[in-house]
């Protein structure tokens, strides 16, 4: 199985100037929108709403059929599920089950706690790192999308992800069988054996740090995070399509690296993974990235409210700005060149302002053309 979403998807928000469209409604499916193939056509930058939810997404993912599923933002209030499938335009269900989710009640290592990373791999599970926040302990959990059914959890080490760690996002290797993370507190990458659950962490590069000419200002006014200037290291991290590179950069820089993926696992040395680490171009101020088949690379742009595209030319450019990317958080690329984005208002939380909540619902799940070339 594929997780995957097709032009022709449950989830296809009515268009500009669609002229031919045909929509069903089936009874536990939801909304399922048959499009022309002249309606299918899109263009570069072109823009659409998913989904208007009254909580925070976190990171979101495609799945197969058209489905898609999301983390709840551990920073933003108190929601009753942490782990969501969107439903419709503005409907959404816990997933696999409100049972295995924290939700309001207390903390509890049998739960789902506070998740924010999420990926579908191309063997139909869908994996979320789950940074226990309230636990003190971070795990991996892995759940086949077709019917839920837990396959994998994997609680981290402390020596690799000790107390304190914030662990927010990650990549699946389906086929060697490895998952790669990126801790901003510390920070580091980590590295995930998925048979045996053994791990490595790599730090202490400069490649991992903030960078401090990379201010965050939102709409002319500098943003703080914890009370002072936003300063965050290594937080966004793609695979390339043959698994065999990691790319990743700061919150809060503006350079995008890479470094063989074989370099970050269990028994190589930290002075051979440093000498691998190469920079492949700029970024933005970015807290998600995607990078598709041909070697392009896709950033939230925090600032600017958008997303850029670094291309195999070295050069960074706009692919669109609009008002609605009101912090653009994780950009995940379908099987189409369509980019799903989670719109979540987080530098409004108490986290990021130091004053009550003034994130304003609804927030967004959207979608971005990325171009006819970037399967």
């Amino acid at each position: 199985m594929i997780c995957r979403s097709l032009h022709t998807t449950r989830f296809h928000p009515v268009r500009r100037a669609i002229t031919a469209v045909a929509i069903s409604l089936t009874l536990g499916g939801g909304l399922t929108a048959a499009l022309s193939p002249a309606a299918q056509a899109a263009t570069l930058g072109e823009l659409e709403v998913v989904a208007e939810l009254p909580l925070r997404p976190g990171n979101v993912t495609p799945g197969p059929g058209g489905r898609l599923f999301a983390t709840v933002h551990p920073l933003g209030a108190p929601a009753a599920a942490q782990l969501i499938e969107i439903t419709g335009l503005k409907s959404y269900k816990p997933w696999p089950s409100a049972a295995l989710q924290r939700g309001t009640a207390e903390a509890s290592d049998d739960h789902i706690d506070s998740p924010l990373g999420i990926t579908c791999d191309r063997r139909g599970r869908v994996w979320i790192v789950d940074m226990g926040l309230n636990l003190g302990k971070t795990r991996l959990w892995a759940f086949d999308a077709a019917t839920g059914r837990q396959l994998h959890r994997i609680e981290l080490s402390q020596d690799v992800a000790p107390k304190g760690s914030f662990i927010q996002d990650l990549v699946v290797d389906d086929r060697a069988g490895w998952v790669y993370l990126a801790d901003i507190a510390g920070p580091g990458l980590v590295a995930v054996d998925i048979a045996t659950g053994r791990a490595r962490r790599f730090s202490g590069h400069a490649s991992l740090q903030a960078e401090p000419d990379a201010a965050m200002i939102i709409g002319g006014k500098p943003i703080q995070f914890q009370g002072k200037p936003a300063s965050v290291a290594v937080n966004p991290i793609t695979l390339s399509a043959d698994r065999q590179t990691v790319f990743f950069g700061a919150m809060n820089g503006k350079n995008w690296y890479a470094v063989p993926a074989k370099l970050l696992r269990v028994g190589v040395d930290d002075a051979d993974t440093a000498a691998g680490i190469r920079r492949v171009g700029p970024k933005p101020v970015s807290d998600g990235a995607a990078t598709d088949a041909r070697g392009n690379h896709f950033f939230t742009n925090v600032n600017e409210g958008g997303i850029d595209r670094l291309g195999p030319d070295g050069k960074l450019v706009p692919l669109v700005r609009d008002a609605r990317l009101d912090w653009p958080d994780s950009v995940h690329l379908s099987d189409s060149p369509w980019l799903y984005i989670s719109v979540n208002q987080l530098y409004k939380t108490p986290a990021f302002s130091g004053a009550a909540d003034a994130g304003v619902p609804p927030y967004r799940i959207m979608r971005v053309w990325s171009g006819d070339n970037a399967r």
